[in-house]
C-alpha cells in the first residue's frame, strides 16, 4: 500500500464545487483509491487549520454555505487521517523554507514527506516546480 502526504489543496477538491476547481477528477480518483484501501494519507497537524481556513473562505466568498463548509470539515475530521505533530518537523521545515524560498507552511508538508519517506501530493504546481526535483513532491495532476 502506498502512503501519500496530502495538503488541503487536495482535500478541498473532494468537497467544493468542481466548476471552480481544476484537478477535481484526479483528487476524487485519489480519494477513491484511499477508500478502497489502496493508498493511505498522512498529514501534519497544520493540515487541519489550513483545511478549516479554506472552507471558511469558501463560505465567506459564497462558494458554499457555512453549513456545507462546516459539514465538509466534520466529514474530514471523521476520516481519521493519520496526523503527525509538527513539532518534530520544525527544524527541517525551517531549513527547507530558508534554502528554497518557500513558505514555512508548505515546507512542513515537504519535511513530513522527506522524514516519512512518502510522496507529498499537492495541487500547487508552483511548489512542485520549485521543489519536485529535490524532494518527494508530486503534482496532483500526475498521480
Amino acid at each position: 500500500m502506498s502512503t501519500f502526504v496530502i495538503d488541503a489543496s487536495v482535500a478541498v477538491r473532494w468537497f467544493l464545487d468542481s466548476k471552480d476547481e481544476q484537478l477535481v477528477d484526479q483528487a476524487l480518483d485519489l480519494l477513491d483509491r484511499h477508500e478502497k484501501g489502496d493508498v493511505e494519507f498522512v498529514v501534519p497537524d497544520l493540515f487541519w487549520a489550513e483545511l478549516g481556513n479554506v472552507f471558511w473562505k469558501a463560505a465567506w466568498k459564497g462558494r458554499c454555505s457555512p453549513s456545507e463548509a462546516e459539514r465538509s470539515l466534520l466529514i474530514m475530521r471523521s476520516s481519521k487521517l493519520l496526523t503527525i505533530p509538527s513539532q518534530g518537523l520544525l527544524q527541517q521545515a525551517f531549513q527547507i523554507a530558508c534554502d528554497w524560498g518557500r513558505t514555512f507552511y508548505d515546507s512542513l508538508y515537504v519535511a513530513l514527506a522527506a522524514e516519512s519517506r512518502n510522496e507529498f501530493v499537492t495541487a500547487d504546481e508552483k511548489l512542485v516546480n520549485a521543489l519536485g526535483g529535490r524532494f518527494p513532491v508530486k503534482w496532483l495532476g500526475s498521480v
